[in-house]
């Protein structure tokens, strides 16, 4: 243990969570380095580049701006000063068969409109069912999504007591209530998925995503999600945080129930207290088993958010019928989460989500060509070979050629996979999961792996693992909880 007055804070991971986290405790005067085994920080969210194109390989989704803007308020700082916004209009498009298309504006008068279009009086009714979502994500952002998740009654209060039947009631049937359509009940439930679970698993409360969506809009940072993570990257600098990349820790060692060293694949550090951004399972096996919280059969236990099977892919023509963001809702939801959560096989026929940049953004792919990124959520721990990569890359060409009335393959420059195995091999992610746990009710808040480890004084975890949960605002919120809760116990 340093005896200096500043204490010295090692951060394992360099993903949202931990780029937060470092702001936040720089801030509050600790000195802190932050440790990245890949040649980039950003975690899940790098960029893969290749002739000419660039593709983010992460997160594609910019949601929940109020949140960004907030972190950057902290410092005395704002968005724009670290990279430039756009608003999606239109903000998604779903495919339901040929012919058969929906897109979503970006306004919710012009949604109304949509909706009331294929459903008669259901226009009404998406403004009842968003003025819920509406409260329902103010509760959440003011009251809860802040709270470390240490004991209960940080979220049983009035107001949530008040709400105790949204959050015993699921999401697809609260959606089924206001609409007989299963196209719209697919567009209100769709936007769970970010939170890892089927939407008869997840609990109504969470249709606060739908605000999210439907209210707050879809918005794309120029040059790509990993603009983001530059801008934060260089404010923790601004602030005087340093960071190791290219550097594997590979040991925790123990004294008198503290980590007093953190033994990376090229030197020792001696910290005054450890935060993992990492995957909590791994962490916890760098430790004597002594020490760990959590077993091998109590990650077994949790339901894990899905895998993912993605390509990114060159076109040598700007693709028709498609939008800057496409899902692809054209066979069974049922099936093919059955595949994810119930008897974890591959998918037959899949829904998959489509992104396409270069609709929106000339700077990531040459001029009259396209960047396609493509994502077929799967079960973890799936064996991905690469037949199987390519049979599946065949069957989303097929697909994307039916429903979108034009021919591509010959259009194809090249195509980049990512899976299971690379999950693994790059974020020691359990399972080779891509989103954590899923926000299912027995895995909400305090049910979630505590932040605080329960048998080490100066370990502490953040991320898509702990709370709030996944997707990346809720990491840069998870960063600045437990960013508190060290000050808390620390200074």
């Amino acid at each position: 243990m340093s005896n200096n007055k500043t204490k010295k804070i090692i951060i394992l991971g360099a993903g949202f969570s931990s780029l937060s986290a470092a702001c936040y405790l720089k801030k509050q005067g600790f000195q802190v380095t932050v440790i990245e085994k890949n040649e980039t920080v950003g975690g899940r969210a790098r960029q893969l580049k290749k002739e000419g194109f660039t593709f983010d390989m992460g997160p594609t989704f910019y949601w929940m701006p109020d949140v960004f803007e907030s972190f950057y308020q902290d410092f005395g700082a704002a968005v724009s000063h670290y990279y430039e916004l756009e608003k999606l209009n239109p903000a998604y498009k779903v495919f339901f068969g040929k012919n058969n298309s929906i897109s979503i504006a970006d306004n919710l008068d012009q949604i109304v409109k949509t909706f009331e279009s294929i459903e008669l009086g259901s226009g009404k009714k998406l403004m009842n069912f968003i003025a819920n979502a509406k409260e329902n994500y103010e509760l959440a952002i003011k009251d809860l999504v802040y709270q470390p998740g240490e004991k209960l009654s940080e979220i049983i209060t009035l107001k949530t007591i008040k709400k105790l039947k949204l959050f015993t009631a699921n999401i697809a049937q609260i959606a089924k209530t206001y609409f007989k359509d299963k196209r719209l009940q697919q567009i209100v439930t769709f936007p769970v998925l970010f939170l890892g679970a089927k939407p008869s698993k997840t609990p109504a409360f969470y249709n606060f995503m739908n605000y999210a969506d439907f209210g707050l809009g879809t918005w794309h940072p120029k040059g790509g999600m990993y603009k983001v993570v530059l801008g934060i990257k260089k404010l923790a600098e601004t602030l005087g945080v340093e960071f190791k990349t290219k550097e594997t820790t590979v040991g925790l060692e123990v004294q008198n129930n503290y980590i007093y060293q953190v033994k990376t694949e090229q030197r020792f550090y001696y910290p005054d207290i450890v935060l993992s951004g990492a995957d909590y399972a791994h962490t916890e096996n760098l430790l004597p088993e002594a020490y760990r919280q959590y077993s091998e059969a109590y990650w077994k236990r949790k339901t894990f958010a899905p895998s993912a099977l993605l390509f990114y892919v060159g076109f040598s023509q700007p693709l028709k019928n498609v939008n800057h963001h496409t899902l692809f809702f054209d066979t069974d939801f049922e099936k093919h989460a059955k595949t994810i959560y119930d008897t974890a096989t591959w998918p037959e026929t899949p829904l998959f989500y489509a992104s396409f940049p270069s609709k929106t953004d000339p700077t990531v792919a040459p001029i009259k060509h396209e960047a396609g990124i493509f994502l077929i959520p799967i079960a973890p721990d799936l064996k991905d070979t690469e037949t199987i990569k390519n049979k599946y890359f065949n069957i989303l060409i097929q697909r994307l050629e039916a429903l979108t009335n034009q021919k591509l393959k010959d259009k194809v420059l090249f195509h980049e996979s990512y899976s299971v195995s690379n999950f693994k091999e790059d974020y020691n992610s359990y399972k080779g999961n891509a989103y954590g746990l899923a926000n299912t009710l027995l895995q909400t808040h305090y049910l979630r792996p505590k932040l605080k480890s329960s048998k080490l004084k100066n370990l502490y975890f953040c991320g898509q693992l702990t709370v709030p949960g996944p997707g990346v605002p809720p990491s840069i919120i998870s960063g600045k909880i437990v960013s508190d809760l060290i000050a808390k116990y620390h200074l």
